[in-house]
C-alpha cells in the first residue's frame, strides 16, 4: 500500500477524530458540573462505570473498522481475523488505557493503571470477536469507503468517550483551566491509535497484489 493511499484514508477520517473529541469533551464536562452539582462525592465511580460501558464499545467499533478496513482490501480470512485481534484489543488498550495513564502521570496527576484486558478478559473479548464478524458484513454489504467511514467515526467517538472516562475516572480532576490540556491529550490518545488500528494497520499488511479497492 503507496504512503498516498494511507494519507487519502487518513484524510477522510481525520475531521471525524477533532469532531468526537470536542462533542465526548462536552458530555464529560456536562456530567461533572450535573454530578457536581447533585453533591455526588462518589462521581469517579459513576465515571469508572461508563469506562466499562465505553471501552468493550470501543473494542468493537475498533474490531468492526478495522475488520472491514482488512477485507476491503485483502480477502484472507485469516490474516483480517488476526488484523482485526490486535488492532481492537491491542490498540483499543493503548488508547484507552495506556495513553490517559501516560498522559495523566505527565501533568502531574496520580494515575492509577488498570488494564481491562488482564483484570477482565471475559468482559471485553467477546465485543472484538463480535466486531470481526460484523466487520466481514459490513464489508460486504458496503464495499465502498461507506463502510469503514462510518465505523471508524463510531469507533473514534466511543474511543473518545472511554479515554475521557478513563481521564476522570482514575486521577485527573477536570476544571476549566486544564479542560484545553486534556483535549489536546484525549485528541493524541484517539487519533494516533484508532486511525493506526483502522488504516495504517491494516493498509500496510495489505500487498499490492491483494489490493481489491
Amino acid at each position: 500500500m503507496r504512503p498516498k493511499e494511507i494519507g487519502k484514508e487518513f484524510s477522510h477520517h481525520f475531521p471525524f477524530t477533532v469532531f468526537s473529541t470536542a462533542l465526548g469533551l462536552v458530555v464529560v464536562v456536562f456530567l461533572t458540573v450535573l454530578l457536581k452539582a447533585r453533591d455526588a462525592q462518589g462521581s469517579p465511580v459513576y465515571f469508572r462505570q461508563l469506562f466499562h460501558l465505553f471501552h468493550p464499545l470501543h473494542i468493537l467499533m475498533s474490531a468492526i473498522a478495522t475488520t472491514a478496513m482488512m477485507w476491503r482490501f485483502d480477502r484472507k480470512v485469516v490474516k483480517a481475523v488476526l488484523v482485526g485481534l490486535v488492532g481492537s484489543l491491542g490498540i483499543c488498550g493503548l488508547s484507552d488505557i495506556f495513553l490517559p495513564w501516560l498522559g495523566g502521570l505527565l501533568i502531574g496527576s496520580h494515575m492509577h493503571l488498570h488494564v481491562c484486558i488482564i483484570e477482565h478478559p471475559h468482559v471485553v473479548v467477546p465485543f472484538a470477536l463480535l466486531g470481526i464478524v460484523t466487520g466481514f458484513l459490513v464489508a460486504d454489504r458496503f464495499p465502498d469507503r461507506t463502510s469503514t467511514i462510518f465505523s471508524h467515526s463510531s469507533h473514534v467517538l466511543t474511543s473518545t468517550m472511554a479515554s475521557l472516562f478513563y481521564f476522570v475516572s482514575f486521577g485527573f480532576l477536570l476544571s476549566a483551566e486544564n479542560a484545553f490540556v486534556l483535549f489536546i491529550l484525549v485528541l493524541l490518545a484517539v487519533i494516533i491509535p484508532c486511525c493506526t488500528s483502522d488504516i495504517f494497520f491494516p493498509l500496510l499488511t495489505v500487498r499490492a497484489k491483494d489490493h481489491h479497492h
